[in-house]
């Protein structure tokens, strides 16, 4: 005997899974709660990139800023913790590149 029916969150979440829409959607709630932790200045001078062993990778635009950054790193840290509690960053690595 089957189962029976499966809850439709269920199977949304591995259709979306599937296609790769849950991906775009983290990244999307990643860039979102980043740019509201850093402030809109982080818009312009500033790329997120991959969460990767609880590590959020942010490419800025220069070193002045990176200074600038690592120097409010636990702050952007807490409030990132209060906007994304289901990443579990516990840290930034801030480098100088290209914004494309």
């Amino acid at each position: 005997m089957g189962r029976g029916p499966e809850p439709i969150g269920d199977i949304l979440a591995q259709l979306m899974a599937r296609r790769g829409y849950a991906g775009l959607r983290r990244a999307e709630a990643c860039e979102s709660a980043w740019h509201e932790a850093a402030g809109a200045w982080a818009v312009e001078q500033t790329r997120v990139g991959a969460i990767r062993r609880g590590r959020l990778e942010v490419t800025v635009a220069n070193s002045t800023l990176v200074q600038e950054l690592t120097f409010r790193k636990s702050s952007l840290l807490q409030a990132l913790a209060r906007l994304l509690p289901e990443e579990k960053i516990r840290d930034i690595r801030f480098r100088v590149g290209p914004l494309e």
